[in-house]
């Protein structure tokens, strides 16, 4: 920067052409293409929908809408627009609309530029200074985008109501040569939707009554939630019309998507990275909980199920599996199924329910989610279980790989699985189920250490989401036990039950 003109004078000599902001984004943007960069580094799951998208509206000249559920990366994708921004730009000394020395807009830098001419000194700006951003909420007003009169500036200068000089410029025009953001924008109310008209089409403000105009230069960028036109406002369909592009965000569409994505944003500690390993099994479960979250007829499709739920899921199965280490003075372990409990609260603050959800609990919705991605991904790793459940039915003429479980179990057989105990009892109680080993071994035959015991782990899990046997919590531990006599232990104690209120009633009847 030290190089760089200081004064008017110096700034004309040295051939420096002024674009507008949206040319210079475009130009910038041509840039990057022709060396094949990625303008949007770290956007997983974009690249052949919301990216090109993005730069068409770009290569445009485009003021563009993000339309999408929450957690989509919309705020994301504008605020990287910043690095499509020539990395500095100069402004006329003190201006506070970013002034362009060839074609100064405020009172300050007409005045500065005819008092000192070519002597007119100049700053220059980084272009992470030329972007700004504001949410949109209900109490948003005029003064604070556009600006107002400013009674105590005008007071403290002296200065008449009618002079230019005592406006106080709001957020829009101090982003002039610069990107604005507005986000969640049909919260804004439509009153002030409507002045943003004029800085859209004409692309000049104008406050209180002033015969003023301000011929802006910025790209404008807004986002917005689909489910705010029915739930807190919408955007007014004058303002619509003037934003040239409009770009509709997604959630990932892939269990490998989602994977990346968890995995980049997730906070993990190093000592956590250390400590624990993750199989693949487990984080594809934690993505398939959204997937089901996000078809659920028990949560509201029209609020979405954002990406921080998996984030927040992943890093509270990290903080579960290392809270059992240290309780149990291991050094280090790998994630199970049983640590999926611990990814619950996360889940809970993350969706919202509709009236059926409402009715079942956020917490049993969040185990009956789970449940579903345990049935959805089991059958990608072993035989669906549906097919041997009905013999008559069945076309197959595959022997029934589950039997040697389910039969152990027929017998009175129960397993518990505590949560936080050590690996080397987690072991001995897997290795307690008749059959678990085989059968994990008959489908993975290569697999060996923590990941069979993690696969015969999941066999468990399985089966009891799809009904072969029992599997319920029993105060600190999930107990797995036979279906059928479980169901009969129900009906009998509920029966016991039923003899007890009729004693009491034939007591009561007695006394």
């Amino acid at each position: 920067m030290d190089k760089f003109p200081r004064t008017l004078g110096e700034l004309k000599k040295s051939g420096y052409q002024p674009k507008s902001v949206k040319d210079e984004i475009r130009i910038n943007l041509i840039c990057k293409l022709k060396k094949k960069e990625n303008p949007f580094p770290g956007i997983i799951g974009y690249d052949d929908t919301v990216i090109p998208d993005t730069e068409r509206a770009i290569l445009s000249r485009h003021n563009i809408l993000f339309l999408g559920l929450r957690g989509q990366a919309k705020t994301r994708m504008a605020r990287q627009m910043v690095d499509l921004l020539d990395e500095y730009i100069p402004i006329v000394a003190g201006s506070e609309i970013n002034d362009d020395p060839f074609r100064p807009l405020s009172h300050h830098a007409r005045s500065l530029i005819a008092e000192e001419g070519d002597d007119t000194p100049i700053e220059w700006i980084h272009r992470s200074e030329r972007y700004g951003e504001k949410l949109a909420t209900p109490d948003v007003s005029v003064a604070d985008l556009i600006g107002d009169i400013d009674p105590i500036k005008a007071a403290n200068l002296r200065l008449s109501f009618a002079d230019e000089r005592a406006i106080h410029f709001g957020i829009i025009p101090r982003s002039n040569r610069g990107i604005f953001v507005i986000n969640e924008l049909p919260d804004l109310q439509a009153r002030i939707q409507v002045a943003l008209f004029n800085i859209l089409q004409e692309g000049d403000i104008q406050i209180r009554g002033f015969k003023l105009r301000l011929p802006l230069d910025i790209l404008f960028v807004f986002t917005a939630n689909p489910e705010d036109y029915t739930n807190r406002g919408s955007i007014v369909t004058p303002l619509k019309d003037r934003i040239e592009s409009q770009i509709i965000t997604h959630y990932p569409r892939t269990i490998e998507v989602a994977m990346q994505i968890t995995e980049q944003e997730a906070n993990i500690l190093p000592e956590q990275a250390n400590m624990i390993q993750v199989p693949d099994l487990i984080k594809r479960l934690i993505e398939q909980v959204a997937f089901e979250a996000r078809s659920s007829e028990y949560v509201d499709q029209k609020s979405g199920v954002s990406a921080r739920l998996t984030i927040s899921a992943y890093e509270n199965l990290m903080s579960t599996a290392e809270r059992r280490c240290i309780l149990n003075n291991e050094n280090n372990t790998q994630a199970r199924v049983t640590d999926l409990l611990g990814i619950i609260p996360a889940i809970t603050g993350k969706i919202e329910l509709v009236y059926e959800g409402e009715q079942e609990g956020p917490t049993q919705v969040a185990y009956h989610l789970l449940d579903k991605a345990i049935r959805t991904q089991f059958v990608q790793y072993f035989p669906n279980p549906e097919t041997f459940k009905k013999k008559r039915s069945s076309t197959t003429t595959e022997e029934n790989p589950y039997k040697i479980i389910t039969q152990w179990f027929d017998k009175g057989n129960r397993v518990q699985l505590n949560p936080d105990a050590s690996d080397k009892i987690w072991e001995q109680q897997l290795h307690s189920v008749h059959g678990l080993r085989d059968v994990a071994k008959k489908y993975f035959p290569r697999t060996q250490g923590k990941e069979i015991l993690l696969l015969m782990e999941f066999l468990l899990y399985g089966l009891a989401a799809y009904s072969l046997i029992s599997k319920k919590q029993v105060e600190t531990t999930i107990q797995f036990s036979d279906l059928l006599g479980n169901m009969m232990n129900f009906d009998l104690s509920q029966d016991q039950e039923e003899d007890d209120d009729d004693d009491d009633e034939d007591k009561d009847e007695d006394y």
